[in-house]
């Protein structure tokens, strides 16, 4: 058993003032947090000196690595201009038009107007309040359900929260709350029938969805929100007809389909936004993470031209549209979301992930070797690593023993950073990744997977 170093003065402190998020408080002050300092490129580096490859590009979100000048130089300019100002009662800003005309071109479907907010959790819960919003200015006020997925992942406030298909985001907050439905996953890896194809899987979750609808009342029943690849449930990519099969079903029974790009979007899956990727036609967007480059905190909602005029009549209605955050388009972060997009653009980071992925591809489908990996999902840059204890019946350890969370610490002190979802592995390295960056990025995680198969034999951790 190995004996865990003293904490340093800066995790002593770290540990009397911060309430970490996602994290086993339990145990904090035992563990530790490791400290950072400083990133580049790829890289992070903590208090103690050492070098980690970012593998996660933080939360899903880097997409440009660390430290990038032009960024830095757009974030400076705009503090010396106008470090801040608001979009309510009428006012606006050149950053926030930019970013917004920006996301108007780029969008997969026609957009009409954008609505800012402060991060990818306040989007998703503005996508609720639009959905009703929008529903009770058509004369539809029954029509306020929500359908999510299990598994899925929107956020964390009372809503995006509920939306979340998690138990571990709603043990103990008292959510879901009304109003929200939860649809089957889309893993055929863990929840096909034995010897169902990917399309008849399809199909059947398309037959579970209008069945769910039916027996709620479509009447009843506003918008799907869904994620084009599952990200925080597992890296869950859908098989193949998946948005096909279920697309009919929310057209017959005029529900709007939400699309949760916060991972996916901005060249994260090789193409500009995942629902292009995966043959999703959504109805409306959502919008963060890469969109700055996480340089600054920032969310976004496209909306059609129908639910705004929408909200242009209810506005006549009520005297004003309610609705709107202190620091939703803020100068600074659409300042840095203009910024990174013209660099996605100019640097062509979306044909640079494209030339990755047979790499990525490649190793993923390595691992598939190893005998703790029951499946390896990749979309893009974008990939999950199941880690089982019987390949053969896909039986998954007892959760007791935290095998996902283990192979990150030991890839931890390899030099490197992933997350465990459970008992997947995640990987989500920055665009800008170099070839010999990504190899040495799987090289350590082959290697900490060896030592966790070490520790799982020595330990009879199969048996349970």
């Amino acid at each position: 058993m190995t004996t865990q170093p003293p904490l340093s003065n800066v995790q002593k402190r770290d540990i009397e003032a911060i309430l970490h998020p996602y994290t086993p408080l339990h145990r904090l002050s035992e563990i530790g947090a490791v400290v950072m300092q400083s990133g580049k490129g790829v890289f992070v580096y903590d208090t103690q000196g050492n070098e980690y490859i970012e593998g996660m590009s933080g939360l899903w979100c880097a997409g440009l690595g660390f430290g990038d000048a032009e960024m830095i130089d757009a974030a400076k300019e705009q503090l010396e201009t106008l470090p801040y100002y608001h979009l309510f009662g009428a006012k606006g800003t050149e950053p926030a038009i930019e970013l917004a005309e920006k996301l108007k071109e780029i969008a997969p479907v026609p957009i009409s107007r954008v609505l800012f907010t402060s991060s990818g959790s306040e989007a998703n819960d503005t996508q609720v309040k639009l959905a009703w919003y929008y529903n009770n200015a058509r004369g539809k006020p029954k029509k306020k359900k929500i359908i999510s997925r299990i598994k899925a992942y929107h956020g964390v406030t009372v809503m995006s929260g509920s939306l979340t298909g998690l138990p571990g985001n709603h043990n103990g907050f008292d959510l879901p709350v009304d109003r929200v439905l939860h649809a089957d996953c889309p893993h055929h890896y863990r929840f096909a029938e034995e010897g169902e194809t990917e399309q008849a899987f399809c199909d059947r979750l398309a037959a579970s969805l209008r069945a769910l609808i039916e027996r709620e009342d479509p009447d009843t029943v506003a918008a799907m929100i869904a994620e084009p690849v599952m990200g925080a449930g597992g890296v869950i990519v859908p098989p193949k007809g998946y948005f096909e099969a279920i697309r009919p079903v929310l057209e017959e029974h005029d529900i709007m389909l939400i699309d949760d790009e916060v991972i996916n979007g901005f060249g994260r899956t090789g193409n500009w936004w995942g629902c292009q990727t995966h043959n999703m036609i959504p109805t409306t967007i959502s919008a963060a993470k890469q969109m700055t480059s996480a340089y600054a905190p920032l969310g976004a909602v496209l909306v059609p031209d129908g639910i705004y005029q929408a909200c242009v009549d209810q506005s006549a209605q009520f005297g004003t549209f309610g609705h709107g955050f202190t620091y939703g388009g803020h100068p600074l972060g659409c300042a840095l979301g203009a910024k990174a997009i013209e660099i996605y653009e100019r640097r062509d980071i979306l044909g640079h992930v494209r030339s990755l992925v047979p790499l990525f591809e490649q190793r993923m489908v390595g691992l598939l070797e190893h005998p703790l990996v029951g499946e390896a999902r990749y979309s893009g840059l974008l990939g999950g690593v199941e880690l089982v204890a019987d390949k053969k019946s896909k039986r998954s350890f007892h959760p007791g023993h935290g095998i996902g969370p283990k192979t990150v610490s030991f890839l931890e002190k390899r030099g490197a950073i992933l997350r465990a979802l459970g008992d997947t592995v995640a990987l989500c390295p920055p665009m800008i990744i170099k070839p010999d960056e990504l190899n040495a990025l799987f090289d350590r995680l082959e290697g900490a997977l060896d030592e966790t198969e070490a520790m799982v034999a020595s330990e009879g951790l199969r048996s349970d």
